[in-house]
């Protein structure tokens, strides 16, 4: 667990990897990422926090990806590419991108013909060491590399349509027809599992230099998976679905402080009773593997394993949902039967949580979040007032789905803000630095700000609006604004709370 660390109170940065800065349109894991390790090794800072790293499909959302395991293609550095021998670029391939946000209208399709390129030229030579390592990787990934793969091939060869749309051939395949299509699309096919393997070459040589400067990873997975995605189709039985393929319930949540008439998530809901027939395997696969690649694991919506709100396929919004009960304990049971106990997991426990869901969170000794601004946004006290913090929490000064705090603050009521005001002792002249002074004060063994908070940017650098489909997850920074004044202000206040690598107390990596 995190708190067996020589020194238990840590702190870190939210930062989702499409937000570095670069020349090819997105964020991705080239010398940008690398100079952002050295930014929180220099800031005194132990942890990293990302988004779910999947390939997107709807909107955009990496909690609407394509597949639980494969990563996001979009990240491959082309950088990396190039000293690699497989790419070459030529004036004509520079485009003149907006350096504040992603394109991913314009980016997916000029990346996408960089990396054929690139392609093109790794197989044009099988006898290379680096071909070689490519046939390892599918080789160990095969278990759900060649599920992915293909379900990527033919939904190019459709023209993008979700599954339920494809010839039934392969919407519902026997291995007959598994094989014929593979063989039929062995370009698309094979091109998608190199990307793959591209992908994970150049994100566990990240995780080694940020594990080399004392920096941990904090991943995060989705409770729910897309509709549209290889696991779905490649395990239709695990799936409120109807004969058509169909969901027959979707995920979401009733009205709650983001949404006035819920969120209508659309995910397709797990049929509990057939993951416990196999004694919960596709769960456990799924965080055993994501463990491999974070050190810690950031569940979203754990609230979902204890109950969840069913809303019936086709409605509107999410008002008219039910109820319904999840797996709870026996699932956890199950994953530390096989994985152990005192998994490195953190509970998203927002939103409407009853005493149930804090019991199961507690029964696995699960850290849950503590979110800042919602301290103010109520007159009274409440549990996200810094002094309730228990010690085993995250404490936040907001993420990806919150406003940034300078934007926050700036649309708070005027009752809010003089709460504020009167709690950090300040003018709210420096809120941004005023909150993430009490993030990191707080009691919480753990907290994590929001890059845009450091830089004290406003609405503009949000990352997220939930119930808003369009829009987000494009802010990016621009290589000057992680400035010397940014890391030695951190750094300072870091020392300060007793926290990271500033404060002079040694972690397990350097006993």
């Amino acid at each position: 667990m995190m708190d067996t660390l020589k020194n238990p109170r840590q702190s870190g940065v939210l930062l989702h990897p499409t937000s570095f800065p670069g020349p090819y349109g997105i964020g991705d894991l080239g010398s940008s990422a690398y100079q952002f390790i050295d930014f929180l090794a220099a800031s005194g800072q132990e942890l990293w926090q990302v988004l779910p790293l999947g390939p997107t499909g709807y909107g955009d959302s990496p909690y609407q990806a394509f597949s639980s395991y494969a990563g996001q293609p979009l990240l491959i550095s082309i950088e990396g590419l190039i000293e690699d021998g497989l790419l070459e670029l030529s004036d004509e391939d520079f485009i003149d991108w907006d350096p504040g946000a992603v394109d991913y209208g314009a980016v997916i399709p000029y990346k996408h013909a960089l990396f054929k390129r690139a392609y093109d030229t790794f197989i044009s030579d099988e006898n290379t060491d680096l071909y070689h390592s490519f046939k390892a990787f599918i080789h160990k990934e095969k278990s759900w590399l060649s599920s992915y793969a293909l379900f990527m091939a033919v939904k190019d060869a459709h023209e993008g349509q979700v599954w339920t749309s494809w010839n039934p051939e392969i919407a519902f395949p026997d291995k007959k027809a598994l094989k014929k299509w593979k063989n039929d699309l062995t370009y698309a096919y094979n091109y998608y599992r190199f990307l793959q393997f591209y992908f994970f070459k150049q994100w566990f040589a990240l995780k080694s230099y940020a594990g080399e400067k004392g920096i941990s990873i904090i991943g995060d997975i989705p409770i729910f998976v897309a509709f549209d995605s290889a696991d779905v189709w490649a395990n239709k039985e695990l799936f409120y679905l109807d004969e058509d393929g169909h969901p027959t319930i979707v995920a979401g949540v009733p009205p709650d402080y983001f949404s006035a008439t819920g969120q209508l998530w659309g995910n397709p809901l797990y049929h509990w009773k057939m993951h416990k027939k196999e004694d919960y395997a596709w769960w456990i696969k799924r965080i055993e593997y994501s463990l491999k690649f974070v050190d810690y694991l950031r569940i979203d919506h754990f609230r979902g394993f204890e109950s969840y709100w069913a809303v019936p396929y086709g409605s509107e919004n999410a008002i008219h949902g039910e109820w319904k009960d999840g797996p709870g304990k026996d699932l956890f049971l199950a994953v530390e039967k096989k994985l152990g106990k005192g998994l490195p997991i953190i509970a998203e426990d927002l939103g409407i949580i009853t005493k149930e869901v804090r019991e199961l969170r507690d029964t696995f000794n699960f850290p849950g979040m503590k979110i800042l601004q919602f301290a103010f946004e109520d007159l009274g006290n409440n549990e996200f007032l810094p002094f309730n913090y228990t010690f085993h929490s995250v404490a936040y000064t907001g993420t990806h789905d919150n406003d940034t705090t300078l934007g926050w603050y700036t649309n708070a009521s005027p009752e809010s803000q003089d709460k504020v005001r009167r709690f950090m002792n300040s003018d709210a002249g420096d809120v941004c630095w005023d909150f993430i002074r009490t993030c990191l004060l707080s009691p919480s063994n753990h907290a994590v700000v929001p890059l845009q908070d450091l830089l004290s940017l406003g609405s503009q650098a949000r990352m997220n609006t939930p119930g808003i489909p369009a829009g987000n997850w494009q802010w990016r920074y621009t290589d000057d604004m992680l400035s010397d004044f940014v890391i030695h202000r951190l750094s300072a206040l870091t020392k300060l709370a007793g926290r990271g690598q500033s404060n002079g107390i040694k972690t397990d990596s350097e006993t």
